[in-house]
């Protein structure tokens, strides 16, 4: 069992990540108001989660203080292993979910960041991307539970 510690947003792809405390997703579109919501969307675009572990492991290594948001991602999860959540069903406070493939890290992502070693240090931690299988709210400290 997780919990949601942060959420983060943005309107436009390459735009500034708002941290909100609570979103609105819709099944089969996304994040509500985020910059991949659509309709039909694909099933590995409609939300992201990543562990707030691996952004620390990584600010610490690195000497840095990067903000969880800032790395992308919709939901920042606390005490929850995701890359064992792959290719299975969960629930985000109400809204339920299904993982389907790892968020891998992206030289644009690493140029965002200024970081040169970005996609080195985050292969198989950059989190999830999931399918939204249920209409909801989910909100800052939420429970994650399979």
């Amino acid at each position: 069992m997780g919990i949601v510690v942060e959420i983060g947003t943005s309107n436009t792809k390459g735009g500034k990540i708002k941290n909100v405390d609570k979103v609105d997703v819709l099944k089969g579109k996304g994040v509500v108001s985020d910059r991949k919501f659509r309709e039909n969307n694909d099933k590995n675009c409609q939300i992201t989660i990543i562990e707030i572990e691996n952004i620390k492991y990584f600010n610490n290594k690195n000497k840095t203080n990067i903000a969880p948001v800032e790395f992308r991602r919709n939901i920042i999860s606390k005490d929850i292993r995701l890359n064992e959540l792959l290719g299975r069903e969960f629930k985000i406070g109400m809204v339920k979910v299904k993982a389907h493939d790892l968020c891998r890290p992206c030289k644009y992502l690493q140029d965002k960041l200024k970081q040169n070693n970005f996609v080195k240090e985050f292969l198989q931690k950059g989190g999830l991307r999931c399918e939204i299988l249920t209409n909801g709210q989910i909100s800052v400290n939420d429970i994650i539970e399979i």
